[in-house]
């Protein structure tokens, strides 16, 4: 009897159990669960919406959680606090507190590397120009669309600190609400801009067209993560790299979700939304060095320590670099 059991298996039956066992889909690998947030209801922070409704947290075995948190700088508190692994999120907030010392924080990728926000106004304000002396809304000072107004305004050689009145107003569905109400003349806006304008409003400035250097929408961490949870980072930047294939070829898809997310219903104000950012948003998750240098610059004007951070510093392209050279990038994007 014991020597029918060690009796070697023919080469056909290993070959049959080969393709069964390798075909099975591995149950024994238990989803890690990894916290992230995201600091603005906005398509350049989708990404996570679209790989939760396409299952790709589920395909790379990820309990993912998601939080979202009104701005970066409250952001960057939850992160290096512990409260989450992950940021999906305008930088200014991230760049400001590692030129403060917290040198913790570090870019993994990037979504966006430019600012797309727009100024909107009634039909008082016809030009650029007719901003000066006028109230500007802003959803926080300090958050990425502050940033923009701030150098929007330079770009038409306004000074944002003598020629307006820069208030916070809240959301932008806030901002929509306070230019109706004439409690401001002009506001900024993203996400919402569409919805203005399909309210009467009108673009005074459509910041697209500025392409203004800042990292809009960054994939940031802290290195420690790096170093305890390489392979569950690893992951969720596949995650990413897929869904970034999906909003960029999947428009239906992409609409459906951000009709949802954005709360929404009216088609063309999404697509519009989409038409006017996809534009905007990296396909393969790169984070341009000359966005990271133009918010050093921005912080170096009140904080001198900023001078002596170089955007490398800021920087692990591990991900990056291995997404391109195995072949990952090229196989989600051709197909093959």
């Amino acid at each position: 009897m014991r020597a029918l059991l060690l009796k070697p298996l023919n080469s056909s039956l290993v070959s049959i159990l080969f393709f069964f066992f390798a075909f099975i889909p591995d149950r024994t690998v238990a989803a890690e669960r990894l916290m992230a947030l995201h600091s603005a209801m906005s398509m350049s922070q989708s990404m996570p919406w679209i790989a939760q409704e396409a299952g790709l947290f589920n395909k790379h075995k990820l309990d993912f959680q998601l939080v979202y948190i009104s701005t970066s700088v409250l952001g960057t508190a939850a992160l290096l606090g512990g409260d989450a692994e992950v940021a999906v999120s305008g930088a200014g907030g991230f760049v400001r507190a590692f030129v403060q010392g917290a040198g913790e924080i570090v870019f993994i990728g990037g979504v966006k590397n430019i600012l797309s926000h727009s100024i909107v106004a009634g039909p008082r304000i016809k030009n650029p120009e007719d901003l000066k002396g006028k109230r500007i809304g802003v959803t926080r000072i300090g958050t990425n669309v502050h940033y923009f107004v701030i150098q929007a305004l330079r770009h038409i050689g306004l000074d944002p600190a003598r020629d307006v009145v820069i208030r916070q107003v809240g959301g932008e569905f806030q901002a929509i609400a306070a230019l109706a109400n004439d409690a401001i003349d002009a506001a900024a806006m993203l996400s919402y801009g569409p919805t203005a304008i399909a309210q009467g409003f009108h673009y005074v400035l459509y910041g697209p067209n500025l392409r203004i250097p800042y990292v809009g929408g960054g994939l940031i961490t802290r290195r420690s993560i790096l170093t305890k949870r390489p392979q569950i980072l690893g992951r969720f930047m596949r995650a990413m790299a897929e869904a970034s294939v999906i909003l960029h070829t999947d428009k239906e898809f992409a609409l459906k979700v951000l009709g949802r997310r954005l709360r929404v219903a009216d088609r063309k104000i999404v697509e519009a939304l989409y038409d006017s950012e996809i534009k905007a948003l990296e396909q393969r998750l790169e984070i341009r060095p000359e966005a990271l240098q133009a918010m050093l610059d921005e912080v170096s004007q009140t904080d001198p320590r900023a001078r002596k951070v170089k955007h490398q510093d800021l920087v692990d392209r591990r991900y990056l670099d291995e997404l391109e050279k195995s072949g990952f990038f090229e196989r989600i994007w051709t197909g093959k």
